[in-house]
Order: C-alpha cells, then sequence, then structure tokens
C-alpha cells in the first residue's frame, strides 16, 4: 500500500504546484493588459461550478451514507470468501498477491454512489 500511496500523493503535491503557478500566471498576464475587473475570473469558474454542483448534491448525508454502507457490504464479501479456504495456502496466496479484494471493493463502492445518483434523478424528475 505504501508503494502506491507515495507516488500518488507526489503526483498531487506537483499537480497543485504547477495548477497554482499557471493560475498565477494567468492573472498576472490579466492585470498587464489592463483587464482588471476580469483579475477574479478563475475564482468566478469555481464558484460557477460549485453552483451548478449544490443543485445536484441536496443529499449529502444520503450520498455518503450509501457508500458507506456499501463499502461495508464489500467487505463483508471479501470476509466471507474467506472462511471455506482459509486453512489453505493456495487462497491466502490468491488474495494476498490478487486484486480481487480491491475490486470487490470498488465495484461495491460504485454500486453506492449509482443507488444515489438514481435516487436523485428520481427525486428530480417529481
Amino acid at each position: 500500500m505504501q508503494q502506491i500511496l507515495i507516488p500518488v500523493v507526489i503526483f498531487f503535491a506537483i499537480y497543485q504546484i504547477f495548477k497554482n503557478f499557471t493560475d498565477y500566471l494567468l492573472k498576472r498576464m490579466i492585470i498587464k493588459t489592463g483587464h482588471f475587473d476580469n483579475a477574479g475570473i478563475l475564482e468566478q469558474k469555481v464558484s460557477s461550478a460549485t453552483s451548478e454542483n449544490q443543485e445536484v448534491n441536496r443529499y449529502p448525508s444520503l450520498k455518503w451514507g450509501l457508500v458507506a454502507f456499501f463499502g461495508g457490504i464489500g467487505f463483508i464479501l471479501i470476509d466471507q470468501m474467506g472462511p471455506g479456504f482459509s486453512n489453505q495456502d493456495h487462497y491466502r496466496d490468491f488474495m494476498h498477491d490478487s486484486m480481487l479484494p480491491f475490486g470487490i471493493e470498488l465495484v461495491s463502492i460504485s454500486l453506492g454512489f449509482i443507488i444515489y445518483f438514481l435516487i436523485v434523478n428520481f427525486a428530480k424528475k417529481k
């Protein structure tokens, strides 16, 4: 897990540094050209995007409740796969080296997001 986490953190840090630097250069160019009223254009894009997302995200506790619920179901499925095979070395080696548990967990979490999406869209149509 640590082998994956370190590159992800480094990539995210590099991304944030480049994003902040390019935003700074863009704002500086806008101000130098004399468009002072447009200097906050980047913040306006972010605020307009969040106002659109706030309409969709009317049920934040439902969303995270469903994600946690289905995440728990995924962990239960992973745990229940083991008891019949837990004494065999082949099963332990397979589950240790396999991506199957991660796949089960990701599918179950995705299922929680999909159910949330369907509930919100159904409530919007009413």
